[in-house]
Protein backbone atom coordinates (compact mmCIF):
# COMPACT_ATOMS: atom_id res chain seq x y z
CA UNK A 1 0.00 0.00 0.00
CA UNK A 2 1.52 3.33 -1.11
CA UNK A 3 0.70 6.16 1.29
CA UNK A 4 1.40 9.86 0.79
CA UNK A 5 1.35 12.25 3.75
CA UNK A 6 1.23 15.93 2.81
CA UNK A 7 2.42 18.50 5.33
CA UNK A 8 4.77 15.84 6.64
CA UNK A 9 7.08 18.32 8.40
CA UNK A 10 4.10 19.87 10.18
CA UNK A 11 2.95 19.03 13.69
CA UNK A 12 0.34 16.34 12.95
CA UNK A 13 2.08 15.15 9.79
CA UNK A 14 5.30 14.48 11.69
CA UNK A 15 3.64 12.40 14.41
CA UNK A 16 1.49 10.45 11.94
CA UNK A 17 4.34 9.68 9.54
CA UNK A 18 6.58 8.62 12.43
CA UNK A 19 4.00 6.17 13.74
CA UNK A 20 3.34 4.72 10.29
CA UNK A 21 7.04 4.31 9.50
CA UNK A 22 7.68 2.62 12.86
CA UNK A 23 4.83 0.25 11.97
CA UNK A 24 6.85 -0.72 8.86
CA UNK A 25 4.78 1.26 6.36
CA UNK A 26 6.59 2.88 3.44
CA UNK A 27 5.67 6.55 3.65
CA UNK A 28 6.27 9.30 1.13
CA UNK A 29 5.99 12.82 2.51
CA UNK A 30 5.45 16.20 0.88
CA UNK A 31 6.03 19.63 2.41
CA UNK A 32 6.97 23.06 1.11
CA UNK A 33 8.77 23.94 4.37
CA UNK A 34 7.44 27.51 4.31
CA UNK A 35 8.37 30.15 6.87
CA UNK A 36 4.96 30.66 8.51
CA UNK A 37 6.66 29.61 11.75
CA UNK A 38 10.15 28.52 12.87
CA UNK A 39 11.77 26.70 9.93
CA UNK A 40 14.32 25.13 12.26
CA UNK A 41 11.53 23.27 14.06
CA UNK A 42 10.17 21.97 10.75
CA UNK A 43 13.65 20.88 9.70
CA UNK A 44 14.17 19.14 13.05
CA UNK A 45 10.94 17.18 12.60
CA UNK A 46 11.89 16.29 9.04
CA UNK A 47 15.37 15.14 10.08
CA UNK A 48 13.85 12.77 12.64
CA UNK A 49 11.64 11.24 9.94
CA UNK A 50 14.44 10.92 7.38
CA UNK A 51 16.50 9.06 9.98
CA UNK A 52 13.85 6.32 10.18
CA UNK A 53 13.16 5.98 6.48
CA UNK A 54 10.82 8.71 5.23
CA UNK A 55 10.92 9.32 1.48
CA UNK A 56 10.63 13.09 1.11
CA UNK A 57 9.82 15.48 -1.71
CA UNK A 58 9.70 19.26 -1.33
CA UNK A 59 6.63 20.44 -3.24
CA UNK A 60 4.24 23.35 -2.85
CA UNK A 61 0.77 21.85 -3.40
CA UNK A 62 -0.41 25.10 -5.01
CA UNK A 63 1.94 24.31 -7.93
CA UNK A 64 -0.50 22.24 -9.97
CA UNK A 65 1.84 21.06 -12.71
CA UNK A 66 4.53 19.96 -10.29
CA UNK A 67 2.03 18.17 -8.03
CA UNK A 68 0.22 16.53 -10.98
CA UNK A 69 3.45 15.11 -12.35
CA UNK A 70 4.47 13.81 -8.94
CA UNK A 71 1.10 12.13 -8.24
CA UNK A 72 0.84 10.61 -11.74
CA UNK A 73 4.35 9.21 -11.46
CA UNK A 74 3.75 7.61 -8.05
CA UNK A 75 0.07 6.54 -8.26
CA UNK A 76 -0.56 6.41 -4.50
CA UNK A 77 -3.25 4.20 -2.99
CA UNK A 78 -3.98 6.60 -0.12
CA UNK A 79 -3.32 10.28 0.44
CA UNK A 80 -3.49 11.69 3.97
CA UNK A 81 -3.70 15.38 3.24
CA UNK A 82 -2.56 17.52 6.17
CA UNK A 83 -0.79 20.34 4.30
CA UNK A 84 -2.55 23.67 4.81
CA UNK A 85 -2.02 27.25 5.81
CA UNK A 86 -2.95 27.17 9.48
CA UNK A 87 -3.88 29.88 11.96
CA UNK A 88 -6.99 31.97 12.51
CA UNK A 89 -5.41 35.38 13.12
CA UNK A 90 -2.94 35.06 10.25
CA UNK A 91 -5.90 34.61 7.89
CA UNK A 92 -6.79 38.25 8.58
CA UNK A 93 -3.23 39.43 7.90
CA UNK A 94 -2.54 37.32 4.82
CA UNK A 95 -5.75 35.90 3.33
CA UNK A 96 -4.10 35.11 -0.01
CA UNK A 97 -2.01 32.37 1.63
CA UNK A 98 -5.23 30.54 2.56
CA UNK A 99 -6.60 30.76 -0.97
CA UNK A 100 -3.32 29.49 -2.42
CA UNK A 101 -2.81 26.56 -0.07
CA UNK A 102 -6.17 25.61 1.41
CA UNK A 103 -8.38 26.11 -1.64
CA UNK A 104 -6.19 25.96 -4.76
CA UNK A 105 -3.88 23.41 -3.14
CA UNK A 106 -6.80 21.23 -2.06
CA UNK A 107 -8.28 21.44 -5.56
CA UNK A 108 -4.95 20.23 -6.94
CA UNK A 109 -5.01 17.28 -4.55
CA UNK A 110 -8.55 16.39 -5.66
CA UNK A 111 -7.57 16.60 -9.32
CA UNK A 112 -4.59 14.37 -8.64
CA UNK A 113 -6.87 11.90 -6.88
CA UNK A 114 -9.22 11.86 -9.87
CA UNK A 115 -6.44 11.27 -12.38
CA UNK A 116 -4.79 8.47 -10.40
CA UNK A 117 -7.90 6.55 -9.25
CA UNK A 118 -7.02 7.01 -5.59
CA UNK A 119 -8.50 4.45 -3.20
CA UNK A 120 -9.00 6.87 -0.27
CA UNK A 121 -8.34 10.55 0.44
CA UNK A 122 -8.22 11.41 4.15
CA UNK A 123 -7.92 15.13 4.81
CA UNK A 124 -7.73 17.60 7.69
CA UNK A 125 -10.73 19.79 8.34
CA UNK A 126 -11.16 21.80 11.54
CA UNK A 127 -13.43 22.46 14.48
CA UNK A 128 -13.46 26.06 13.27
CA UNK A 129 -16.08 25.11 10.64
CA UNK A 130 -18.69 25.11 13.42
CA UNK A 131 -18.29 28.89 13.60
CA UNK A 132 -21.30 30.60 15.10
CA UNK A 133 -23.05 27.44 16.29
CA UNK A 134 -24.38 27.75 19.84
CA UNK A 135 -25.57 24.17 20.33
CA UNK A 136 -22.81 22.12 21.97
CA UNK A 137 -21.16 19.70 21.90
CA UNK A 138 -20.69 20.17 18.16
CA UNK A 139 -21.78 17.20 16.10
CA UNK A 140 -21.21 16.42 12.46
CA UNK A 141 -24.88 16.74 11.48
CA UNK A 142 -25.04 20.44 12.47
CA UNK A 143 -25.06 23.18 9.85
CA UNK A 144 -21.68 24.78 9.34
CA UNK A 145 -22.67 27.85 7.35
CA UNK A 146 -21.31 30.57 9.66
CA UNK A 147 -17.49 30.50 9.51
CA UNK A 148 -16.00 33.20 11.72
CA UNK A 149 -12.84 33.65 9.65
CA UNK A 150 -11.30 32.80 6.28
CA UNK A 151 -9.39 29.82 7.67
CA UNK A 152 -12.70 28.25 8.75
CA UNK A 153 -14.25 29.13 5.38
CA UNK A 154 -11.36 27.45 3.56
CA UNK A 155 -11.82 24.25 5.59
CA UNK A 156 -15.57 24.29 4.98
CA UNK A 157 -14.83 24.68 1.26
CA UNK A 158 -12.62 21.58 1.44
CA UNK A 159 -15.55 19.56 2.75
CA UNK A 160 -17.82 20.81 -0.03
CA UNK A 161 -15.22 20.32 -2.75
CA UNK A 162 -14.47 16.78 -1.59
CA UNK A 163 -18.18 15.96 -1.60
CA UNK A 164 -18.53 17.10 -5.20
CA UNK A 165 -15.56 14.97 -6.30
CA UNK A 166 -16.84 11.98 -4.34
CA UNK A 167 -20.22 12.43 -5.98
CA UNK A 168 -18.97 12.97 -9.53
CA UNK A 169 -16.00 10.63 -9.66
CA UNK A 170 -16.68 8.22 -6.75
CA UNK A 171 -13.41 9.20 -5.07
CA UNK A 172 -13.70 8.01 -1.44
CA UNK A 173 -12.98 10.95 0.87
CA UNK A 174 -13.00 11.31 4.66
CA UNK A 175 -12.69 14.69 6.37
CA UNK A 176 -11.50 14.96 9.96
CA UNK A 177 -12.51 17.95 12.06
CA UNK A 178 -9.62 18.32 14.52
CA UNK A 179 -10.24 20.08 17.84
CA UNK A 180 -7.31 22.18 19.23
CA UNK A 181 -4.49 19.69 18.84
CA UNK A 182 -1.55 20.07 21.25
CA UNK A 183 1.52 18.16 22.37
CA UNK A 184 5.29 17.70 21.82
CA UNK A 185 6.71 19.11 18.57
CA UNK A 186 3.69 21.43 18.37
CA UNK A 187 3.23 24.71 16.50
CA UNK A 188 4.82 27.83 18.02
CA UNK A 189 1.85 29.98 16.96
CA UNK A 190 -0.52 28.04 19.24
CA UNK A 191 -1.52 29.55 22.59
CA UNK A 192 -0.15 26.77 24.80
CA UNK A 193 3.26 26.99 23.09
CA UNK A 194 3.36 30.77 23.59
CA UNK A 195 2.24 30.46 27.23
CA UNK A 196 4.98 27.96 28.07
CA UNK A 197 7.63 29.96 26.21
CA UNK A 198 6.75 33.23 27.92
CA UNK A 199 6.49 31.72 31.39
CA UNK A 200 9.96 30.21 31.05
CA UNK A 201 11.31 33.53 29.73
CA UNK A 202 9.59 35.60 32.44
CA UNK A 203 7.42 37.48 29.94
CA UNK A 204 3.70 38.26 30.28
CA UNK A 205 1.24 35.93 28.57
CA UNK A 206 -1.59 37.43 26.54
CA UNK A 207 -5.00 36.00 27.42
CA UNK A 208 -7.68 36.79 24.89
CA UNK A 209 -11.39 36.96 25.62
CA UNK A 210 -10.43 38.07 29.15
CA UNK A 211 -9.92 34.42 29.99
CA UNK A 212 -13.53 33.51 29.24
CA UNK A 213 -12.70 31.09 26.43
CA UNK A 214 -13.10 27.34 26.39
CA UNK A 215 -11.48 24.70 24.25
CA UNK A 216 -11.69 20.98 23.62
CA UNK A 217 -7.94 20.27 23.77
CA UNK A 218 -6.96 17.04 22.00
CA UNK A 219 -3.57 15.43 22.59
CA UNK A 220 -1.55 14.61 19.49
CA UNK A 221 -1.34 10.85 20.18
CA UNK A 222 -5.13 10.65 20.37
CA UNK A 223 -5.45 12.55 17.08
CA UNK A 224 -2.99 10.22 15.36
CA UNK A 225 -4.83 7.17 16.71
CA UNK A 226 -8.04 8.60 15.28
CA UNK A 227 -6.46 9.03 11.85
CA UNK A 228 -5.12 5.46 11.99
CA UNK A 229 -8.59 4.16 12.87
CA UNK A 230 -9.94 5.85 9.74
CA UNK A 231 -7.03 4.50 7.70
CA UNK A 232 -7.52 0.95 8.96
CA UNK A 233 -11.26 0.97 8.42
CA UNK A 234 -10.89 2.25 4.89
CA UNK A 235 -13.32 4.52 3.05
CA UNK A 236 -17.07 4.64 3.49
CA UNK A 237 -18.63 1.79 1.55
CA UNK A 238 -21.06 2.59 -1.23
CA UNK A 239 -24.11 0.61 -2.23
CA UNK A 240 -23.21 -1.05 -5.53
CA UNK A 241 -26.88 -1.74 -6.33
CA UNK A 242 -27.65 1.98 -6.16
CA UNK A 243 -24.23 3.31 -7.13
CA UNK A 244 -25.33 6.50 -8.84
CA UNK A 245 -27.09 7.80 -5.72
CA UNK A 246 -24.50 6.91 -3.09
CA UNK A 247 -21.50 9.08 -2.30
CA UNK A 248 -18.37 7.60 -0.64
CA UNK A 249 -17.86 10.62 1.61
CA UNK A 250 -17.63 10.98 5.38
CA UNK A 251 -16.89 13.55 8.10
CA UNK A 252 -15.73 12.80 11.66
CA UNK A 253 -14.97 14.97 14.68
CA UNK A 254 -11.69 14.09 16.40
CA UNK A 255 -11.71 15.71 19.82
CA UNK A 256 -11.36 14.96 23.50
CA UNK A 257 -15.07 15.49 24.33
CA UNK A 258 -14.07 17.64 27.33
CA UNK A 259 -14.06 21.42 27.69
CA UNK A 260 -11.28 23.22 29.57
CA UNK A 261 -11.41 26.93 30.35
CA UNK A 262 -8.44 29.05 29.39
CA UNK A 263 -7.89 29.95 33.06
CA UNK A 264 -7.82 26.28 34.11
CA UNK A 265 -5.49 25.51 31.20
CA UNK A 266 -3.03 28.19 32.32
CA UNK A 267 -3.17 26.97 35.93
CA UNK A 268 -2.21 23.45 34.79
CA UNK A 269 0.73 24.87 32.82
CA UNK A 270 1.84 26.90 35.85
CA UNK A 271 1.68 23.80 38.06
CA UNK A 272 3.66 21.72 35.56
CA UNK A 273 6.37 24.36 35.27
CA UNK A 274 6.31 25.37 38.93
CA UNK A 275 6.13 29.06 38.12
CA UNK A 276 3.30 31.59 38.01
CA UNK A 277 2.49 33.48 34.83
CA UNK A 278 2.27 37.24 34.54
CA UNK A 279 -1.09 37.70 32.85
CA UNK A 280 -2.22 40.36 30.42
CA UNK A 281 -5.96 40.18 29.69
CA UNK A 282 -7.20 41.27 26.27
CA UNK A 283 -10.49 41.36 24.40
CA UNK A 284 -11.56 38.64 21.99
CA UNK A 285 -9.70 38.78 18.70
CA UNK A 286 -11.63 39.08 15.43
CA UNK A 287 -12.49 35.64 14.07
CA UNK A 288 -12.00 33.77 17.36
CA UNK A 289 -14.55 31.28 18.68
CA UNK A 290 -15.37 31.49 22.38
CA UNK A 291 -16.03 27.75 22.73
CA UNK A 292 -15.18 24.51 20.96
CA UNK A 293 -16.55 21.19 22.20
CA UNK A 294 -16.57 17.94 20.22
CA UNK A 295 -19.32 15.36 20.20
CA UNK A 296 -17.34 12.21 19.30
CA UNK A 297 -20.19 9.68 19.38
CA UNK A 298 -19.98 9.14 15.62
CA UNK A 299 -16.31 8.19 15.50
CA UNK A 300 -16.57 6.21 18.76
CA UNK A 301 -19.49 4.16 17.45
CA UNK A 302 -18.12 3.75 13.92
CA UNK A 303 -14.46 3.15 14.69
CA UNK A 304 -14.21 2.43 18.41
CA UNK A 305 -12.17 5.59 18.89
CA UNK A 306 -11.60 6.91 22.41
CA UNK A 307 -9.19 9.68 23.53
CA UNK A 308 -6.94 8.48 26.34
CA UNK A 309 -4.82 11.47 27.38
CA UNK A 310 -5.84 13.88 30.13
CA UNK A 311 -5.02 17.56 29.79
CA UNK A 312 -2.66 17.32 32.80
CA UNK A 313 -0.66 14.47 31.29
CA UNK A 314 -0.64 15.99 27.83
CA UNK A 315 0.66 19.36 28.98
CA UNK A 316 3.29 17.72 31.16
CA UNK A 317 4.53 15.76 28.11
CA UNK A 318 4.67 18.93 26.04
CA UNK A 319 6.63 20.80 28.71
CA UNK A 320 9.10 17.91 29.03
CA UNK A 321 9.67 18.04 25.27
CA UNK A 322 9.93 21.85 25.28
CA UNK A 323 12.62 21.84 27.97
CA UNK A 324 14.56 19.15 26.12
CA UNK A 325 14.28 20.70 22.66
CA UNK A 326 15.15 24.23 23.79
CA UNK A 327 17.70 23.02 26.34
CA UNK A 328 16.10 24.54 29.43
CA UNK A 329 17.62 23.26 32.66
Amino acid sequence: MKILVTGVAGFIGFHLARKLILANQTIVGLDDLNNYYDEDLKQARLSKLLEIGLIFKKIDISNKNLLDNFLLKNNFDIIIHLAAQAGVRYSIENPQAYINSNINGFFNILEGARKTELKHLIYASSSSVYGGNFLTPFQESQKTDTPQNLYAASKKSNELMSYSYSNLFKIPTTGLRFFTVYGPWGRPDMAYFKFVKNIFEGKPIEIYGNGEMYRDFTYIDDVVNGILEVLDRGPTKINIDNYENDVPWEIFNIGNNKVVSLEEFITIIENCIGKKATKKYLDMQPGDMRLTFANIDKIKNSLDFAPLTSINKGLLEFIKWYKSFYKIV
